[in-house]
């Protein structure tokens, strides 16, 4: 197989090939490296291509047999692996154990082989750190990949993997998926296990069509020990679900502003085409109005942060290092000290109650409806710093967190509603960049969206666009 024929492959694609012995996995592994050594030096999203990368495990079998993968320098570790977080404060530490993410990766057949960029502790929406720089999107590269699955997107989109580690705390796999050009799910709380943490995030792949992201569901999907509930089991396989019909479904469309950030005007015009396809394939749309007050997201967005200072103070404890502002950037160290000045303890009660408080109002608002139809971002890809970049001392922790609501207004409220939602790169603005749809399902009910997402991509395909940087193009 030469570079171009694995460029045209999704992961299920190169899986079949591996099991048909019409191609090995160790061939891949090096046309994987190939892509990484021609586009990776433009673009800085794998920060470790593995020197072992030829000999990692993976089943002889599964999915995903045989195909590449990367891990988010975050989350979900590998035993032995570094892991850093992005962050300079732990720089050169290595995980001590492999979490069920990577049991399940590898006898799903994926085979990874190294790891990818990510803003510090995941906090940052921008893709750029002091530790590893700035990680350019494929599409243009004076524009940010989004975050914190930074490094993920713009390798999956440069064709150095078909499929990479992500996950999403409050849009962190949605947001690069629309910025992108990628497919990026968001599933259930519970639906993959959190080792056995169930907090807002939720750890999973971005990738780049539908049958992929209904294979990963198969591969990542179930409970492990420890984990505090057992969420409602798949009538059938994901991948099953991409052959069966996918009825008529009750569709609220967002149209309205769902905080300050004004959504500009080409994605919201997206946002209509989708809405008048859903309609023309018999489904029926309405409009919702915005499920929840702003200022709702933003304070509980603070008092997480403020119930997590007390853990990153542990974990700099425990490898003996300090936190200051040579080990922190400014937002960080800004939230850090925030969280110091207040009572985690105290007010932990309160955040939970306004999570529950937040969970019962959306849940009101939205019970009539199957699936809503959202914009992912209310902008295309910004460029390089400004406001949301953790690397900018100008705002206070109060002042980052309402701005954060405000941008990730579609987004941060289904991590708090634990419902199943996914960016499509079902359109692109007049100058060429990816614009992302977000579809949001009831709680549990990712079958749902996987088959409305594949009569979207069918009807609206993506697989012909190709970003200004991409392996095979130089």
């Amino acid at each position: 197989m030469k570079l171009n024929e694995y460029l045209e492959h999704d992961a299920t694609g190169l899986a079949s090939l591996v099991s048909a012995r019409e191609v090995t996995a160790v061939e891949l592994t090096r046309l994987a490296r190939e892509a990484y050594d021609e586009v990776n030096p433009r673009i800085n999203a794998v920060i470790e291509f593995y020197e072992d990368a030829e000999t990692v495990p993976g089943a002889d079998a599964g999915l995903f047999n045989g195909v590449p993968f990367l891990r988010k320098d975050l989350g979900a570790a590998e035993a032995g692996r570094l892991q850093e977080r992005g962050s300079r404060l732990f720089k050169g530490l290595r995980s001590e154990t492999d979490s069920n993410f990577y049991y399940r990766a590898r006898a799903g057949g994926l085979r990874t082989l190294g790891r990818t960029t990510t803003p510090e502790l995941g906090v940052s929406g921008m893709s750029e750190t002091i530790l590893n720089g700035i990680t350019r999107n494929p599409w243009d590269l004076a524009r940010t990949t989004g975050g914190s699955s930074s490094g993920a997107a713009a390798a999956v989109a440069a064709g150095i993997t078909p499929i990479a580690h992500a996950s999403d705390g409050g849009g962190s796999t949605r947001q690069p998926a629309a910025w992108c050009g990628l497919v990026g799910l968001n599933p259930s709380r519970g639906r993959t296990s959190s080792d056995p943490q169930f907090g807002l995030g939720r750890e999973f792949v971005l990738c780049r069509t539908v049958r992929d992201m209904a294979a990963a569901l198969d591969v990542f999907s179930g409970p492990s020990p420890g984990d505090p509930f057992i969420i409602v089991q798949p009538k059938r396989s994901y991948v099953e679900e991409l052959s069966q019909p996918a009825g008529t479904q009750r569709i609220g469309v967002a149209r309205t502003n769902w905080g300050s950030f004004e959504t500009e005007p080409e994605i919201r015009q997206a946002v209509e085409s989708v809405a008048a396809l859903l309609e023309e394939m018999g489904h029926m749309v309405t409009d919702i109005e915005r499920p929840y007050e702003p200022d709702e997201c933003s304070r509980i967005l603070l008092g997480k942060s403020d119930l997590g200072g007390g853990a990153l103070e542990k974990a700099a404890r425990s490898i003996g290092r300090s936190i200051n502002q040579d080990t922190l950037e400014p937002v960080n160290l800004k939230l850090y000290e925030h969280s110091r000045r207040n009572l985690p303890l105290k007010y932990s009660g309160e955040v939970h109650e306004a999570l529950r408080a937040m969970r019962l109002r959306v849940g009101e608002a939205i019970q009539a409806y199957d699936i809503l139809l959202t914009p992912t971002m209310p902008s295309v890809a910004l460029p390089h710093g400004g406001i949301y970049c953790a690397t900018n001392p100008a705002l206070s922790a109060e002042e980052w967190m309402d701005a954060e609501a405000a941008f990730y207004q579609y987004l941060g409220v289904f991590n708090i509603t634990g419902q199943p939602s996914v960016s499509l790169p079902l359109a692109q603005s007049a100058s060429g960049l990816p614009i992302g749809i977000q579809l949001v399902g009831r709680f549990g009910d990712e079958a749902t969206l996987v088959r409305i997402a594949r009569d979207l991509e069918e009807a609206q395909p993506w697989s012909k666009r190709r970003p200004e940087v991409r392996a095979g193009n130089s």
